[in-house]
């Protein structure tokens, strides 16, 4: 049998450790915590659902994209009794704490990210005709790439501006512009930060 030449070896070696040094290299990629900075779009609209006895929930669907891919989020939510706050005061400004709520993302390769309502609220102004909607979720996991996902928190910031009133001319349906931000702990696994969702 023909012997291998020293520089064949030597060839084979070198792609082996490169190989080994490119498997390590995206397996960091692919399994790694770090910040999130999505953006996001929809629409938003009371919903029958009974979150909180004696007030009606909001319904949120939402698009986006952002360092960890497209994806779809879909939120509910519901408030309490409005409260008087320094951050949103003025004679047309309400404040409403948010008590309640979830949200499911779910991203273009089939991946779900659960995350729960820890703290929230709404700032409407009825001069403006806008309001300014904060939710901070707490990660719950979720499945595929998200199975690890514990941990973190995430703001979701939007602004609102009604599109449909109702007999009364109250607003009743909403287009939704914003944003989430925030880390992840745990381990994401197959969606990069910085590289979007990837079909596996």
């Amino acid at each position: 049998m023909k012997q291998k030449s020293s520089s064949t070896r030597y060839l084979i070696k070198h792609v082996a450790t490169a190989a080994l040094l490119l498997s390590f290299g995206v397996a960091a990629a692919y399994a790694q915590s770090g910040q999130v900075n999505m953006t996001v779009s929809g629409s938003a609209l009371a919903c029958t659902v009974n979150l909180q006895p004696g007030t009606p929930a909001s319904e949120y669907q939402l698009t986006g994209d952002g360092n960890l891919g497209s994806f779809t989020l879909r939120v509910i939510s519901a408030g309490g009794a409005p409260q008087e706050s320094t951050t949103c005061s003025g004679p047309t400004k309400l404040y409403v704490p948010v008590v309640t709520g979830a949200a499911v993302a779910r991203f273009e390769n089939g991946d779900i990210l659960r995350v729960q309502l820890t703290a929230g609220d709404d700032c409407i102004d009825f001069a403006a005709n806008q309001a300014i909607c904060t939710r901070i979720f707490q990660i719950m996991g979720g499945t595929g790439g998200f199975n690890a996902a514990s941990g973190g928190a995430i703001t979701l910031t939007m602004t609102l501006m009604p599109v449909l009133a109702d007999a009364s001319n109250n607003p009743v349906f909403f287009a939704v512009t914003g944003s989430v931000t925030g880390s992840v702990t745990g381990t994401i696994s197959r969606v990069p930060m910085g590289q979007g969702s990837q079909h596996q």
